[in-house]
């Protein structure tokens, strides 16, 4: 056979296979509203109430009677069904049109947000990513949310828009990622206008995780950087999306003067340059005329007009004064941003004395027994 044919037949097969990743996504959509529909009805129904507590139990045996070639039918199943109704009703107010069928459109939200409700058509997407995404990433976000419907929501987003696995959204919930999006001390809002302010401020961090870059003795600035830099997949997972690394101590020519950038970065969803700028101390407010003079610079000399929106700084340091950040802030007119980072989240500098020996857990049980 000709190289024609040879191609026909590879497109046959990238088609076919496709095409079941599409069934595959439908699939999932479909079983995922049937659980909604069924949550719901154990809801609305009050089949508790109206049935008694074994009711799920029995239901369960019902319906895997009928149907058992279907999976997904097993009491703690069902249970999920029910908790994944109360989740996100809370939310939506959901009107259906049809008896036993979900409406194509969500008329209105229950939660304001901030300036006033969302529209119907950014309500309608939140409430279609529900269905975006696995049954097994709903049940990890529902055991680790906690009935906390606006978490749920930004785990939900943040999946469906960078396709996490199952194991990287247990890790983003473990690392406090909704406790920390958008949590930055910046001059946005005064700096850049609407909406690039509120996505900005969105794609920051505070504090930023740099646990991944193995820092645990006494380090320098450079030390620091090269690690993050050894770690650069991680360290722009870390940053966030769109974040593509531009260079480190890249060089600006400002007149008859060399100036070096810590780190350059460019943000494809904001379409600018991010200038970032690392430091072990704690904050100063000379920083941040360092950070803006670099902010300027960057505009001067590497953005193109009309193509790139005006550049942003972030500080990311040790640790700072909040009230002095806020006012070194109100000082400037360039968008900067002042974090803080971490490189072990998860332990305290000292550990001694935090963890009761056994001569303690015992005097303890003792007294507890005594008492009784």
């Amino acid at each position: 056979m000709d190289k024609t044919y040879t191609r026909w037949v590879q497109n046959l097969v990238k088609r076919y296979r496709q095409s079941q990743i599409k069934a595959a996504i439908k699939v999932n959509e479909e079983q995922l509203r049937f659980n909604w529909l069924l949550g719901h009805d154990i809801v609305e129904m009050k089949v508790e109430e109206r049935w008694g507590e074994g009711v799920i139990a029995q239901l369960s045996k019902d319906l895997k009677k009928e149907m058992p070639q279907v999976e997904g039918l097993s009491v703690t199943n069902l249970r999920y069904c029910r908790r994944f109704y109360l989740l996100y009703s809370q939310y939506f107010v959901i009107h259906p049109q049809v008896e036993g069928e979900l409406p194509d459109n969500v008329l209105s939200s229950k939660h304001p947000q901030v300036g006033g409700e969302l529209s119907v058509s950014e309500t309608h997407h939140l409430y279609e990513d529900i269905f975006k995404i696995p049954w097994g990433h709903h049940k990890l976000i529902m055991d680790k949310v906690k009935g906390d419907v606006d978490k749920a929501l930004f785990f939900v987003n943040q999946t469906v828009e960078n396709g996490w696995s199952r194991a990287l959204l247990l890790n983003w919930i473990d690392t406090g990622l909704y406790e920390r999006s958008g949590k930055a001390i910046t001059n946005f809002k005064a700096t850049i206008p609407e909406p690039s302010g509120d996505l900005a401020q969105e794609l920051t961090k505070d504090p930023y995780n740099f646990a991944f870059a193995g820092v645990t003795k006494k380090h320098n600035e450079k030390q620091l950087k090269e690690a993050l830099l050894a770690n650069i997949t991680n360290f722009l997972i870390e940053l966030g999306t769109g974040f593509a690394y531009v260079g480190k101590e890249y060089r600006l020519q400002i007149g008859d003067t060399e100036k070096f950038i810590d780190l350059l970065f460019y943000n494809i969803k904001l379409r600018c340059y991010v200038v970032i700028e690392v430091k072990i101390d704690k904050f100063d407010a000379q920083d941040i005329g360092q950070l803006g003079t670099y902010v300027t610079a960057a505009n001067h000399i590497l953005r193109e007009e009309g193509k790139d929106n005006p550049t942003i700084g972030l500080l990311i340091c040790r640790s700072r004064d909040n009230t002095l950040a806020k006012y070194a802030l109100e000082s400037s007119s360039q968008p900067i941003g002042i974090s803080e980072y971490e490189l072990e989240r998860f332990y305290p500098e000292k550990i001694e004395g935090t963890i009761p020996t056994i001569r303690e857990l015992e005097t303890k049980l003792n007294e507890i027994t005594e008492n009784e």
